[in-house]
């Protein structure tokens, strides 16, 4: 029989897999470079007073699914008992066949609290207090620890004053957990649909940086002067979040009359047109890559996502709830344009390239290996299966259209793209697929049984190249 979910061998399917899993991947420590976990959690050390805390709070993944499922929304995002919200979670999870979200919580349930039940409306009870008894030795920094998280990239606006980074740096020294900052000013062009809600925005960058913002030039001098507050902070790489790259040269003198028009209108101004966002977004994302190349750190481009299509949720929960889509956009027209011109400036940074759609990976796997720097391996990466390409299938079908098409040694690995603690269960289940995928290679005779240089390969990709591409000072051991 194959092995049962979370079994020692769960997933590994030969010798060669196994001992590549268990000789190099399971124990190597975990290198997460974009998460959205909360860096005053991790500086402050969070416990949580429920299960329902710790795991329904701020998860979209399992939110859609319990919406998906009839679930009310008082159960999902409102101020239902915690009980009762868990319970509606269990009833889902048993609706969840091959979902990954199915397999994330019995591997996490088994992980962290060492309960082997299918989480069901009928075992709901059970493993509700058990674990609930379990929780108060967990905590924040205690779950990164158990899962050996060494190193973890936290997602920050540029007007956030990182002081837990600062504050947990002082508290624990070189030697312990390493948390960094990562730079994300998406702000500045996704909120210009909503000028109240931008100019707030661009009132808390100023008091960050002190500069008064009143034009293009101005917002570009204070969004700099922000990245190298971050770049002093320990941060090694910006973030960006678009449904596609404009293709489309830069009209700085729209970019700079939006801005105009934005400030002195303030509230009362008109939303900026598709136009006006479209030149502003091009000038921030080029501002990013030319201040990464100078500072020798990394730009992360995730592409794809249509977000917050649902008008009701967006009114009554909010942005980022789990009403988002893949997107259709053609990627590969602007993105070519902005890795080319950057390139022609001598201004192409590293590079991480995330696409949404799975009918992209050809696009971005071969786009990322036309472009190189002597003594840099994969300059531009095609950067980890994100979002809802993350399940099983997805790992394996990225993974093998990586290897075809571009380089699978230098690749950086994956990534938890969370908000929950318990979700770096997810690099055990990528590292279990990669050493499938490779074993299975070897063993029909498609790969050099070279145990040796595959083990330096699947390392690689489990910490070392990410601590190399990113330039990431890892804590001492």
């Amino acid at each position: 029989m194959p092995p049962a979910l979370g079994d020692d061998d769960f997933l590994l399917s030969g010798e060669t897999a196994r001992a590549l899993f268990h000789g190099v991947a399971e124990p190597a420590p975990v290198v997460d470079f974009h998460t959205h976990l909360s860096a005053a959690d991790i500086a402050g050390d969070r416990r949580y007073e429920t299960l329902t805390d710790l795991w329904l709070a701020d998860d979209h993944y399992k939110w859609r699914a319990m919406r998906l499922a009839g679930v009310d929304e008082h159960l999902v995002t409102g101020d239902a008992d915690p009980w009762e919200r868990f319970r509606a979670w269990a009833a889902t999870v048993a609706r969840l066949v091959g979902n990954p979200l199915q397999v994330w919580t019995h591997l996490e349930l088994r992980r962290v609290f060492g309960i082997d039940l299918a989480l069901t409306s009928d075992t709901a009870a059970e493993v509700w207090e058990e674990a609930n008894r379990q929780l108060p030795r967990w905590s924040a920094r205690k779950l990164l620890a158990h899962f050996r998280v060494t190193i973890v990239a936290t997602t920050d606006d540029p007007g956030d004053d990182l002081v837990p980074h600062g504050r947990l740096r002082e508290e624990t020294g070189p030697t312990s957990l390493r948390m960094v900052p990562t730079w994300r000013p998406d702000s500045a062009h996704r909120l210009l649909g909503d000028p109240p809600a931008w100019n707030a925005w661009v009132d808390r960058l100023e008091a960050s940086t002190g500069v008064t913002v009143k034009d293009l030039a101005s917002l570009l001098d204070a969004l700099g002067r922000s990245h190298a507050r971050f770049a002093s902070a320990g941060s090694r790489a910006s973030d960006h979040g678009l449904e596609c790259l404009p293709d489309q040269p830069p009209d700085t003198a729209l970019a700079d009359s939006t801005v105009r028009r934005l400030r002195w209108r303030g509230r009362q101004g008109e939303p900026a047109s598709a136009g006006e966002c479209r030149a502003l977004e091009v000038e921030v994302v080029s501002l990013a890559a030319r201040l990464a190349h100078a500072g020798d750190a990394v730009q992360q481009l995730h592409l794809g996502a249509r977000r917050d299509i649902s008008p009701r949720l967006l009114g009554a929960v909010g942005a980022d709830a789990g009403a988002d889509a893949v997107g259709d956009e053609r990627q590969g027209p602007g993105l070519a344009r902005f890795l080319a011109t950057n390139e022609a400036r001598g201004q192409l940074p590293r590079t991480v390239l995330y696409n949404l759609n799975p009918a992209d990976n050809a696009v971005f796997a071969s786009m990322a290996g036309s472009f190189s720097r002597a003594g840099v391996p994969s300059l531009v990466q095609w950067g980890p299966p994100w979002w809802f390409n993350d399940h099983e299938q997805g790992m394996r079908r990225h993974l093998r259209d990586l290897a075809q098409i571009g380089q699978l040694a230098g690749f950086v690995g994956m990534v938890a793209d969370s908000r929950s603690f318990l979700s770096m269960s997810r690099h055990e289940l990528f590292r279990r697929v990669l050493c499938d995928v490779i074993g299975r290679d070897v063993e029909g005779g498609r790969v050099p049984a070279d145990l040796q240089g595959l083990s330096a390969i699947v390392r690689g990709i489990c910490v070392d190249n990410a601590i190399s591409y990113f330039g990431f000072v890892p804590p001492a051991p």
